[in-house]
């Protein structure tokens, strides 16, 4: 039974790496946000607008605690997931967490043109990044089996690297194409 957990602030590559990873290794691939949105019936940034934050974290916490329960899976949490104790221990409990770590710099650069992003709506957006990575950095690590610092590599590169270090450490086995 495989599980691999991405978590990470917004824009730092989980689903994209997440999908490619799940394919190579012939697992589900789910991104909690997406399966929120299909459940609800809604968009993340509307479910805020409803219900708040808290109400959106409550409902978030709901599909942590049942997706980290699923086999053979790859799952992309959303960015904010580390905030509650109780998804913390379900993710690092349950699975093998990579938090894929990018600066606030560069999640400015990739989130510019983003207007799905309820949190950076308002304001200056690179500096609700730094304020996020503040508070949020120490809760990624705090989970974390793994950390990937992302820098600006392609997401398959991303993808090569998730894989390798989990079949250094033995969470995978070796692939047998060498890659």
């Amino acid at each position: 039974m495989t599980r691999i957990f991405l978590i990470g602030l917004m824009g730092a590559g989980k689903t994209t790496v997440g999908r490619m990873l799940a394919q190579r290794l012939g697992l589900a691939f789910v991104d909690s946000d997406q399966e929120i949105e299909r459940e609800q019936g809604c968009s993340i940034a509307e479910l805020f607008a409803r219900g708040g934050e808290a109400g959106f974290r409550a409902i978030e916490a709901k599909m942590i605690d049942r997706l980290t329960r699923r086999a053979d899976i790859v799952l992309a949490t959303g960015g904010g997931a580390v905030l509650r104790a109780d998804n913390r221990k379900a993710l690092r409990e349950r699975g093998t967490v990579v938090y894929l770590r990018a600066s606030a710099d560069d999640l400015a650069h990739r989130l510019r043109n983003d207007r799905s992003r309820p949190l950076l709506q308002q304001g200056d957006a690179r500096a609700k990044l730094h304020e996020l990575f503040r508070v949020r950095d120490p809760l990624y690590r705090e989970t974390a089996h793994f950390v990937l610092d992302t820098g600006r590599p392609s997401a398959t590169l991303l993808a090569n690297m998730v894989q390798m270090q989990l079949e250094l450490a033995g969470v995978l086995p070796a692939s047998r194409n060498g890659t």
